[in-house]
């Protein structure tokens, strides 16, 4: 049996209908930007497997990191008990993170690190005896499939089974251009009408929803309502962290800081689960005291797993080097050219591009829903050409390892216009 015939006989796939979706790729081998299936058959990795490598795979500076703590220490529990490696990854994030995070917590992706973050906001207001029970999170926001991180998601067909099963979540419109007033005034409403704890965001760029963008001074703007009504914020950075827009974090073009960030994918350069959320002294502060029952109750086996910190440490040592920054740089300038030239093409909506981020809107005749017939058509197309994309409807977005040639980049973009004129 072949490995694809041997995954259908006994694997269950995220976010696949198994009745209808083709039969997995089997890969059998990663290097760089390039992946290989069990036949050979060669693929650009052009979203850096859902945005986790970004120096791409089998990298081998990471890879001798881990091999070095797995005889050293691979894994001890962390309640009553603490490690270098986890210490000086907290060191290491408190000195690139914004300037008030001051504590970190260890959990294992994405949604764990986004479930952290709510029932700390929650928590914190019930440990002052003050009862606040809305979260706010923008419209079409995904934060995750975990239960808070699912409510604070806003892409109902992930969610529409559970309706009637959540916390209470209120969403409010994201401030695109021309609309952020709206967006304000939304805000404020809900603050006013709800008893709300906080306030959950994917910075500047909304992932699961399409690459939807906007602006700094927009979301700087929310986060002042938040501060001055008392309400917690949340940066989800995800998957926008780590270098992805071009800064290390989104938040560093934004002049407000959130009170809490969440951390996850790209942490360990793709190679290990783990996550982070991220705190203020003084949300920390109201979980510092005599009362045990004040205490976060809330804790992971493979909490600060000693390997995937040495992971992370690796990574983010990569991350800045000259040469990583260099490659950052170099593939924003080689997106926006790319802009410049499908934009005015008679099938696009619009382009736009942050940093490593590229998103491209096709035109289509009828409402494209997520996993729609033009994102099956393209998303085929993709796959027989030897790229790996996944658009979102008829989005197409590129979020490419940082490590990827102009060569491969340059096949991607071509496989693209390829891909608008067969639409």
């Amino acid at each position: 049996m072949t490995l694809t015939e041997k995954d259908s006989q006994y694997l269950w796939h995220p976010y696949t209908q198994h009745k209808t979706a083709q039969a997995p790729i089997a890969i059998s081998r990663g290097e760089g930007a390039l992946l290989w299936d069990e036949n050979g058959k060669e693929y650009i990795d052009a979203i850096a497997s859902w945005w986790v490598n970004p120096f791409g795979h089998s990298n081998t500076f990471i890879a001798n990191a881990i091999y070095k703590q797995l005889t050293t220490l691979e894994h001890v529990l962390f309640g009553g008990f603490t490690h270098e490696p986890a210490i000086k990854v907290a060191e290491k994030l408190i000195e690139i993170l914004p300037k008030n995070q001051q504590k970190i917590f260890f959990s294992d992706n994405g949604s764990t690190a986004v479930e952290v973050a709510i029932k700390v906001a929650l928590q914190y207001f019930f440990n002052k005896n003050e009862k606040r029970t809305t979260i706010i999170a923008f419209e079409n926001a995904f934060h995750g499939d975990t239960f808070a991180a699912m409510a604070a998601s806003g892409i109902s067909f992930y969610t529409q089974a559970f309706q009637g099963m959540f916390i209470d979540v209120v969403r409010i419109p994201v401030p695109v251009k021309g609309k952020e007033q709206e967006s304000f005034d939304a805000l404020k409403n809900v603050i006013e009408k709800h008893n709300c704890a906080g306030f959950i965001f994917e910075p500047l760029v909304q992932g699961a929803a399409g690459m939807v963008m906007y602006e700094p001074e927009a979301l700087a703007k929310l986060i002042q309502i938040c501060a001055a009504n008392n309400v917690l914020t949340i940066a989800d950075e995800v998957m926008t962290g780590f270098g992805k827009t071009g800064k290390t974090f989104a938040m560093d073009y934004v002049s407000e800081n959130p009170d809490m960030v969440c951390l996850s994918k790209a942490l360990t350069g793709g190679t290990i689960p783990m996550a982070i959320t991220t705190f203020t002294q003084e949300v920390f502060d109201a979980f510092y005291d005599d009362d045990i029952n004040k205490a976060l109750f809330h804790g992971h086996t493979f909490t600060a797993n000693p390997t995937g910190c040495a992971a992370a440490l690796a990574s983010m040592e990569l991350l800045q080097t000259e040469e990583m920054q260099a490659n950052i740089k170099r593939i924003n300038a080689s997106h926006l050219n790319f802009q410049k030239k499908i934009e005015k093409h008679s099938k696009v909506i619009t382009a736009r591009t942050l940093g490593v981020i590229f998103a491209v809107e096709i035109k289509s005749d009828s409402v494209e829903s997520y996993y729609g017939s033009m994102r099956t058509k393209l998303y085929n197309f993709f796959i027989e050409k030897g790229v790996v994309l996944r658009p979102v409807g008829n989005i197409v977005y590129i979020l490419p390892p940082y490590i990827m040639t102009d060569e491969q980049l340059s096949k991607v973009y071509k496989t693209i216009e390829e891909a608008i004129e067969m639409v």
